[in-house]
């Protein structure tokens, strides 16, 4: 890993960061090369399995990771031990709050996940030098709490078909921003369980919903998981956009 950091092009830039969603859309896009180096040199990039937790809630942050693929379930846990699936993260998202003690979610692996992690101290030394740094962070949170708004609506909202049809486009848009086919296939990376509970139904309304989206052929369902989606901008409509 150390030896690999060491190669770089022309422009100083790392060749694990070049080739990082994080160095082109995420917070790493606000760093020049010299400021990419020094990130690097001290960043430990690993892949974990699914149900691996990355982040603990309550615990005392140690350290951020940029996600590099795959899909990140956030999760808040109540007194009575209750835990509620109340977000996702895809890639290049920024995993955890710069500045904060304790982690407010827990953070877990909903399928194979790569992430690039640096020390808190370190990112945040960074942040206080680096305006541009502080600002890309601002700039993913307010983007962050916007989804989230959304997401409320969603939520709030939406029929329990517009329900799991947003979430089949949340998927397909976020998991894979850079398709630009009308079509795409893809494996949902959570159950019928945890689905639900993201979406505030039970598990046998998200499977009627999903076999009436795939009777109508808005989608095709292989194995329970693989899904494709033929035609984006009808599963749009079904979500009620």
């Amino acid at each position: 890993m150390d030896v690999q950091r060491k190669d770089v092009h022309n422009s100083d830039t790392p060749v694990l960061c070049q080739a990082c969603e994080s160095r082109h859309r995420g917070v790493c896009g606000a760093l020049n090369g010299d400021q990419l180096l020094r990130l690097s040199k001290h960043s430990t990039r690993r892949t974990v399995e699914p149900g691996t937790e990355l982040v603990g809630e309550s615990l005392q942050t140690t350290s951020y990771s940029n996600i590099i693929s795959g899909v990140v379930k956030l999760s808040k846990m109540m007194a009575d031990g209750r835990q509620q699936i109340v977000g996702l993260q895809f890639a290049p998202d920024f995993l955890g709050r710069p500045f904060r003690s304790e982690n407010g979610v827990s953070a877990e692996a909903a399928t194979e996940v790569q992430v690039c992690s640096f020390s808190k101290h370190l990112i945040e030394r960074m942040i206080s030098e680096m305006p541009e740094l502080e600002h890309k962070l601002l700039e993913q949170t307010l983007n962050e709490l916007d989804e989230a708004r959304d997401w409320m609506l969603t939520l709030g909202r939406k029929t329990a078909g517009e329900k799991v049809a947003s979430f089949v486009l949340l998927i397909a848009t976020h998991a894979f921003p850079d398709n630009e086919k009308d079509s795409i296939e893809f494996d949902l990376p959570m159950s019928r369980v945890d689905i639900a509970d993201f979406l505030g139904l039970t598990m046998e309304t998200v499977s009627r919903q999903l076999t009436k989206l795939r009777k109508d052929g808005v989608i095709h369902i292989v194995n329970n998981r693989h899904v494709t989606v033929p035609d984006i901008s009808r599963l749009s409509d079904r979500a009620g956009f």
